[in-house]
């Protein structure tokens, strides 16, 4: 393959917590030609991402600015609150806000959730990042709600969590800037996130119709044509056996001439 056949790669941007191994791998096995080129953007930078053309696609967190980028939801996380081990709400199978009224709740800069009034008691900073509150929290001070997915993907043996009932919620989206025909990877994208089946044509340019080929007349059964015809053909046929007779001697007497019978003296 030379280097003006090498296929556009495919740049997939994508938010802390979200997990697009699922599709990565099943663009692979469609596109194995395409390469999908990923990188995790935080959730403040990832639109500017998307504006500047440096990601053709994104897993971003709602909301999503409609004016100049295309966005389809896709799921809701849940919420959670990250606590020690050893701390009382660990108990529990599940809390709500009302449950942490008396914790130091932080919001970190980097904070997904849209909270009208954050809960619990006010923290004298917000730290930078989601990882900065979580040593917060193993450090015994404080506790931080957030989606499942940063929960997770912020792990800690001395940490667990617990799911807050009224707390607001995380929706994920991918999304795309607007452009109109909206570029041929990206809709094999949308089609692979949407659960399109391999044979789906949606979004994919279509082969025109072929005209179907004329058939030939068949050549009528007369004696004209190359070589007589089929009618030529049976003639010869008839001819060969035309002049003999049932006794399988010759139409006229043996050795006679122009078929005429000779004559007695």
């Amino acid at each position: 393959m030379t280097g003006s056949e090498v296929p556009h790669a495919f740049r997939l941007a994508y938010v802390p917590g979200v997990t697009p191994a699922k599709w990565v791998r099943i663009w692979n096995e469609r596109l194995p030609d395409v390469p999908l080129a990923l990188a995790q953007v935080s959730s403040a930078e990832v639109f500017g991402v998307l504006r500047s053309g440096d990601a053709d696609a994104g897993f971003v967190r709602l909301p999503v600015d409609r004016t100049d980028l295309s966005a389809i939801p896709l799921y809701t996380e849940t919420t959670v609150v990250v606590v020690p081990k050893d701390h009382v709400v660990a108990a529990a199978e599940e809390v709500t806000v009302e449950d942490l009224a008396d914790e130091v709740v932080w919001q970190p800069l980097d904070d997904t959730l849209d909270w009208e009034k954050l809960p619990g008691q006010p923290a004298i900073e917000r730290p930078a990042t989601t990882a900065d509150a979580i040593e917060l929290v193993a450090a015994g001070v404080g506790v931080l709600v957030v989606p499942q997915s940063l929960a997770r993907l912020h792990h800690r043996r001395d940490l667990t969590y617990r799911p807050v009932s009224d707390a607001p919620t995380s929706r994920v989206a991918l999304s795309w800037p607007q452009a109109e025909p909206t570029p041929a990877l990206v809709e094999e994208f949308i089609g692979i996130v949407r659960g399109r089946t391999v044979n789906s044509t949606r979004g994919r340019p279509q082969t025109p119709p072929q005209p179907k080929a004329k058939r030939k007349p068949a050549e009528k059964a007369t004696g004209a044509g190359k070589g007589g015809g089929a009618g030529a053909r049976r003639g010869a046929a008839s001819g060969k056996t035309a002049g003999k007779n049932p006794r399988g001697g010759s139409g006229g007497a043996k050795g006679g001439k122009g078929g005429k019978p000779r004559r007695r003296p």
